[in-house]
């Protein structure tokens, strides 16, 4: 029997110190898991983590005092407090409310006091001029004879409108009523040119009629054209036609 040539011993050599040596390749060792079990374990690893933020939660709400029981009873307080707050709330409005009403009255009774005001201030003026009317019925020639004619007043209250105020007297020993009637001429500028009004209108003779026997008060408004300018009004006092009195008035 042949003995092993030596390159042969030499190969197996070669091989054998290979499988020994630190540069031999490396195993890998693979454990295959079924998938139903690998579920369950990914399925406890979540839970566990779960568990631990649950823990770590209550642990923080532990520390910093915010505990279930005490946010009940803190969530009563503040409903308790709202419904105090509300309860002040409507009563102010209420108060409110009747402050504004009473401000509102007492307004409408200032506007009202202004009114009366105004009203007393103009009877005010009226009665001094009724003064005036009356202080003039004691003058020198009061015993004369005939119609006279004291404090022809006229003056325009709207743009339309003229009012005139007169007082007539019959001095002497009258011993019967003087009856008659009176006229009024108004003159004006309208539309750049003179012209005259003459009232009564021959509707309105009555208005204008004359009875007393001492003294008689005249007081009236005349309609004048729009845009007129009035520069003065005239009366005559008439009996049966005849002039007895008359006085003019400059505006």
């Amino acid at each position: 029997m042949s003995k092993p040539k030596p390159v042969f011993k030499s190969l197996q050599r070669k091989l054998w110190l290979r499988r020994w040596s630190i540069s031999a390749p490396r195993m890998t060792i693979k454990n295959h898991l079924p998938w139903p079990l690998r579920a369950v374990f990914i399925a406890i690893v979540v839970g566990l983590g779960g568990a631990m933020a649950m823990w770590a939660y209550d642990l923080g709400r532990s520390f910093t005092g915010f505990k279930p029981g005490a946010t009940t009873a803190q969530l009563a307080e503040v409903q308790e407090q709202l419904k105090q707050a509300s309860a002040e709330r409507d009563k102010f409005e209420t108060t409110v409310n009747a402050a504004e009403s009473q401000l509102n009255i007492e307004r409408s009774l200032q506007a009202q006091l202004s009114r009366q005001i105004k009203t007393l201030e103009s009877e005010n003026t009226k009665l001094k001029e009724d003064l005036a009317f009356f202080e003039s019925l004691l003058p020198t020639d009061t015993g004369a004879q005939g119609i006279t004619i004291r404090r022809l007043k006229a003056e325009m209250v709207e743009p339309t409108q003229l009012r005139y105020r007169l007082l007539l007297m019959q001095g002497g020993k009258a011993g019967h009523d003087f009856t008659g009637n009176y006229q009024l001429i108004v003159t004006l500028v309208q539309d750049g040119k003179s012209a005259m009004m003459t009232f009564p209108k021959p509707d309105e003779t009555d208005k204008f009629k004359l009875s007393f026997r001492h003294y008689q008060r005249i007081e009236g408004e005349l309609p004048i054209p729009a845009g007129a300018v009035l520069k003065s009004v005239q009366i005559k006092v008439l009996e049966k036609g005849a002039l007895r009195a008359q006085q003019s008035s400059n505006l």
